[in-house]
């Protein structure tokens, strides 16, 4: 879905026509511009401050209407905090409050002066403050026919269209904000593919949209039924043989990096379009949000086209295993023993516990054809996580310590937070089988970790591996200052920033 709101920055001025909100700093403190309107206004400013008790604590708004000697209907004073503060002067959630603070008005057309004492890089400030309002600004209004009509993601006829950035560093702004406005684009793809409903997203419809990606410069490869089943790849097929709809396995391919010998990054994402939870079905309650099974595959997807969209100086793959889990005439029973692409055969004692067979396939395939520098799956998996770390962290599992801090310290930078877990051998026998190499599920202790174990048994030997069980973040998340829907989009910004790190060691 494209982004509606327009974004555009320009050089700081003392112009009382153009300001709508303005950023400020601990204490209240104004910068230049914020000094030039308050002397303008004969202390107007600071004198509602004191009056309000506005401290410029982080994301506190105060608002001016029509300040004396100033040409403004209203002026919106946001605090900015400080580094000391928690969530202090984060300016992509700064981003997000300001956008909020201007729709609650109703205003079209606004201006954001980003001009706080004491910050530095005052380009990347201005592109994390925009990078913030576009995300906000994201509504899935798609099947709504009424006009005004809003679904809670925004509002009606009187969303904000136009927003100017004023900013010290106009230049440096607009150059960080490709990076940016390829992450805002990404996000979006995947927060649009999960808030669709499973009758219009199909495994099919999916590898169609994941297609598109080749207008910017992915190499798409889309595998059908019998390609995988030249692959054996039994687990992931045995997943989808109740459905009507035919599974497919997505390749998606950026060379970004100078050299194509190197070695990619590769991330896999577990694509159910929708889970009954098979013959082992699932409760009536709430299953309608399994239309959402596919938030992996929806992450891994808008990852490849941010990491295009900004040319990526990489080379990364992205795989999605398509599937719909329907329980019919043909569909896998309680019981049944599949053979794995990797040889390894499993016995299926619970069919809701399908994500995982997905996923043996599909990271056996993408180790044995690419040879990655590292691998790295997202998958919404088990309910365990959500009860071990509710919705705030993603339970993170990995076989390296090093990819393991990477994704730690790319969660704090950017707010998609992971939470590492366990994995032992002592969790092995729990998912030991006696017909078949091994089972999959292992009892009701420990879901998470057991689901986890299974798909290490997949990883081939010295390949650096993490899982990220993303099933409370992904969707139907706690709101947040950027994310108000209910398809957060979680992990895009997280993986970008792996691979950021990864562009920047790599020089």
């Amino acid at each position: 879905m494209p982004i509606a709101l327009d974004i555009s920055f320009a050089a700081l001025t003392a112009s009382t026509e153009s300001v709508t909100a303005l950023l400020t700093g601990t204490d209240a403190a104004l910068g230049t511009i914020g000094t030039a309107l308050d002397k303008a206004s004969k202390g107007a400013l600071t004198a509602a401050s004191r009056a309000a008790d506005f401290k410029g604590k982080s994301k506190a708004a105060i608002e001016l209407l029509a300040p004396a000697g100033l040409d403004l209907q209203r002026l919106i004073l946001i605090g900015a905090g400080s580094t000391d503060d928690e969530g202090g002067q984060d300016w992509v959630a700064l981003g997000g409050v300001a956008h909020a603070q201007i729709m609650a008005r109703k205003t079209k057309v606004a201006s954001l002066v980003c001009d706080v004492p004491g910050a530095t890089a005052a380009g990347a400030m201005a592109a994390d403050l925009a990078l913030g309002a576009l995300l906000r600004s994201y509504s899935f209004k798609k099947y709504l026919t009424k006009a005004g009509d809003t679904n809670g993601n925004g509002a009606g006829d009187g969303h904000l269209e136009k927003l100017v950035v004023l900013t010290a560093d106009p230049a440096g702004a607009r150059q960080a904000f490709i990076h940016a406005k390829a992450l805002a684009e990404g996000i979006a793809l995947a927060r649009d593919l999960v808030n669709e409903p499973a009758n219009v997203l199909d495994p099919v419809e999916f590898a169609a949209r994941a297609r598109k990606l080749t207008k910017v410069g992915i190499e798409v490869d889309i595998l059908d039924v019998e390609a995988m089943e030249g692959l054996k790849m039994g687990a992931l097929l045995g997943v989808g043989q109740g459905s009507a709809k035919p599974s497919r396995l997505v390749v998606m391919q950026w060379h970004g990096a100078k050299s194509k010998k190197a070695k990619p990054l590769c991330f896999v994402g577990k694509g159910v379009t929708f889970d009954t939870g098979g013959i082992s079905i699932k409760p009536a309650a709430g299953m309608e949000d399994m239309k959402g099974d596919m938030g992996g595959a929806a992450c891994v997807t808008g990852l490849m086209h941010a990491l295009a969209a900004r040319k990526a100086p990489v080379n990364a793959v992205g795989l999605i295993g398509l599937v719909e889990n329907m329980p019919s005439a043909t569909a896998q029973r309680p019981g049944d023993i599949v053979t794995s692409m990797s040889g390894q055969t499993i016995e299926v004692l619970n069919t809701d516990a399908e994500g995982r067979l997905v996923l043996a396939d599909v990271l056996w395939y993408a180790q044995d054809r690419f040879k990655p520098k590292l691998i790295v799956d997202l998958a919404t998996l088990t309910g365990a996580i959500m009860v071990a770390l509710g919705k705030e962290y993603a339970g993170m599992f990995s076989n390296d310590d090093k990819l393991a801090a990477e994704l730690s310290a790319a969660g704090e930078a950017t707010g998609d937070k992971v939470w590492r877990m366990p994995l032992a051998k002592a969790y092995d026998k729990l998912i030991d089988s006696k017909n078949a190499d091994m089972k999959n599920i292992g009892g009701r202790f420990g879901g998470a970790i057991t689901a986890a174990q299974f798909l290490q048994r997949f990883i081939h030997k010295g390949t650096p591996w993490a899982h990220l069980d993303v099933a409370g973040v992904a969707m139907d998340s706690n709101k947040t200052d950027i994310s108000q829907g209910w398809a957060s989009g979680w992990g895009v910004r997280l993986l970008d920033r792996l691979v950021s790190d990864h562009e920047r060691n790599d020089k």
